[in-house]
């Protein structure tokens, strides 16, 4: 690696919706003067949010990139959205980030959300700030929200900050590691903070707290914890650097608190980004190689935006460098491209860039072949870098197009949707002949169906949103098939024997070849893999795609003259029709984790009303008079949720919810599934 890391930091700012999220964003683009006004997300004029739905709806839809600057070190900046359905968005940021800010609502605290984001950050092993935003709202608690960091995400919170002040008095903070107080001399961003003693009410506290801080710190370097231990005490930036050491090695996560919307608490927040987040290169992994600038090339594509002129690839650049003109080898298809220009971004402003090296994150123009999650390396040096995982769709939308013409756009336009937004599904419904499209929730679907009428001019007819069901196999069984056809012209051969058994909830569909001696030969193999994965596209219930299965290759036989990868993937097709049929195959539904925020007096009405639509309760946590009540729910019984729950509780609880994981639909439903 770099013996001297690059003064540039990759992070994401990432939170549950509502969080503050964008708010923040558009505080640190002011703060660093990228911006000389502050956007605002719920008048339609925050930088990061430029798409028309993201300013009617005030919420960010997609992930936008910029970069600005914080005493002299660049910051690449991802805003990515906080709705469950945009859950791609911060997928595929995270891939490429180096670190991120996690903002929490000072009141409602870790959320289902910020839940997902985290595990997400742990799997690509980013290592986070936790930022406590809006302490100054009625109900804010920055010391409950750090208890819920320990016990629900499972993390050690560092704090590095404590609030000066609560709810509507909420003025500034105590910095722990410089042992001062930061107050703010009033909501104006521009009058900035005054640095004071410590409250005296405070001292006590802050010397107690500093302690842990210390403790905690010192722990990740040898001399520190020696003069901490022998009472030599560990200085200032002796506590920065082992606070930056823990941070990139995970050992704990440092806390900061503030009221974004109130032009507090950002100042220290870049700060910290700059102290405590990795340059490129200072967090090793299996998913990045080397940054070596100097190396060959490797970058990988983590978001396409399909515009007028042809596709923009975003991409993060891991080693080497790239440069107008380049040619480069997809080492995911297999194919050279040539990069016509090089960008960098600016929400939805770009300046053209002459060179890219190892770190960078910038946009591609003049790629046609290139997708979300593609590796571009140089070609005489290919590798691939690990894939950015998609998660399966569980809503349908049936599309008819309104006119001849908008039949002619409709495919292109369905196409650049995907390519853009690799969580939306397009198939053909073998029986209506209707095109459907699946995603990750209602929200979702609206905005890409508004996207087809504004961004595409294709006007289409919606069918009402179905749940996206699924087919299994709950028991083991063998099938022998032959494949034979003779009349006229050359014949058709192949004959196959397969055992199918079912897999764990979430195995998708596994093949293995127990082929020996020869008995069909190694080119006609794949054939059989295709063919069985082809048939169980359509299932065998009621059209829905069968999963978690094994299917084994046991035996078969074939022909000099008459056989072929064709005839082998029909055997196969038919083969797997046949067993899943005897495998008494299941219908599965989507299920929901689902939470709701009730006050007390309205709780045995929503849990009364959670049971209707066959949830199970998992957990409840009473606050104050507010209980939030966490749930399994199916799919197929959340819509139109929202206008019960509100009729329940006089308008005052709320919920939300994501996909959690399929189960077998008791029979009633499977039946109607089937009919349906």
């Amino acid at each position: 690696m770099n013996s001297v890391p690059r003064p540039l930091r990759n992070i994401g700012v990432i939170a549950h919706v509502d969080a503050g999220k964008t708010t923040t964003t558009e505080r640190i683009l002011y703060y660093t003067g990228r911006n000389h006004r502050i956007g605002d997300t719920h008048a339609g004029t925050a930088t990061m949010d430029f798409d028309d739905q993201e300013k009617r709806r005030g919420i960010t839809i997609n992930s936008a990139a910029t970069t600005v600057f914080w005493n002299g070190v660049q910051i690449n900046l991802i805003d990515t959205p906080g709705h469950i359905d945009f859950n791609i968005e911060v997928n595929r940021s995270l891939r490429v980030l180096d670190g991120a800010v996690v903002v929490f609502d000072g009141v409602a605290g870790v959320e289902p959300q910020t839940e997902t984001n985290w595990r997400l950050a742990d799997k690509y092993g980013v290592p986070r700030i936790a930022f406590v935003n809006k302490l100054d709202r009625t109900g804010a608690d920055f010391e409950r929200v750090v208890r819920m960091l320990e016990q629900r995400l499972g993390v050690k919170a560092l704090v590095l900050q404590w609030p000066i002040g609560t709810e509507g008095g909420f003025r500034g903070v105590v910095d722990l590691v410089g042992e001062r107080a930061l107050v703010w001399r009033s909501d104006d961003p521009d009058d900035g903070y005054v640095v004071q003693a410590i409250p005296t009410e405070l001292v006590a506290m802050v010397q107690q707290r500093r302690e842990r801080l210390i403790e905690a710190a010192a722990e990740q370097d040898d001399e520190a914890l020696r003069a901490y231990v022998e009472g030599a005490g560990v200085s200032g930036e002796q506590l920065r650097a082992c606070i930056r050491k823990g941070t990139l090695a995970g050992a704990f996560v440092p806390v900061l608190a503030g009221a974004a919307f109130k032009n507090k608490g950002v100042e220290p927040l870049l700060d910290a980004v700059v102290d405590y987040l990795p340059a490129p290169g200072e967090v090793s992994g299996a998913r990045q190689p080397e940054s070596d600038p100097q190396g060959p090339l490797a970058a990988l594509a983590f978001k396409v935006v399909s515009e007028a002129h042809g596709l923009m690839v975003f991409v993060r650049v891991y080693r080497g460098r790239l440069q107008p003109g380049d040619t480069v080898l997809n080492a995911s298809t297999g194919r050279r491209e040539r990069v016509a220009r090089l960008y960098e971004v600016h929400a939805n402003r770009h300046e053209e860039r002459a060179l890219l090296q190892a770190g960078d994150i910038a946009a591609l123009v003049g790629l046609k072949d290139t997708l979300t999650g593609h590796t571009l390396c140089d070609p005489q040096h290919p590798l691939v870098l690990e894939q950015i995982v998609v998660p399966e769709p569980v809503i349908d939308v049936a599309i008819e197009p309104k006119t001849q013409a908008d039949q002619q756009g409709l495919s292109r336009a369905l196409q650049a949707l995907v390519k853009e937004d690799p969580s939306l599904h397009v198939r053909q419904d073998a029986e209506s002949g209707q095109t459907v499209l699946s995603g990750m929730g209602e929200l979702q679907l609206e905005v890409s169906l508004e996207k087809l009428r504004t961004k595409h001019r294709v006007e289409v007819s919606v069918g009402r949103p179905q749940v996206a069901f699924r087919e299994t196999l709950t028991q083991m069984t063998e099938v022998h098939h032959v494949h034979k056809k003779q009349s006229g012209g050359p014949g058709q051969f192949a004959e196959v024997s397969l055992r199918l058994e079912p897999l764990p909830r979430g195995a998708g569909i596994r093949f293995e070849s127990r082929i020996v001696g020869g008995a069909i030969p190694r080119e006609f193999i794949p054939a059989v893999e295709t063919g069985l994965r082809r048939a169980a596209e359509a299932g065998v219930l009621a059209g829905y795609p069968c999963v978690d299965f094994q299917a084994t290759l046991l035996d078969g036989r074939f022909h000099e003259r008459d056989s072929s990868g064709m005839a082998f993937e029909l055997a196969a097709a038919a083969a797997f029709r046949v067993g899943a049929a005897k495998a008494a195959p299941a219908v599965l539904e989507p299920v929901m984790a689902v939470e709701v925020i009730t006050p007390v007096e309205h709780l045995g009405d929503c849990i009364g009303d959670l049971h209707r639509r066959r949830g199970s309760v998992r957990a409840q946590d009473q606050r104050d008079n507010v209980v939030t009540v966490q749930a399994w729910v199916p799919l197929k019984e959340m819509f139109g949720y929202i206008g019960q729950l509100r009729a329940l509780s006089s308008g005052r609880a709320q919920y939300s919810m994501q996909f959690d994981h399929y189960a077998v639909a008791p029979q009633g439903v499977a039946q109607e599934s089937v009919s349906a």
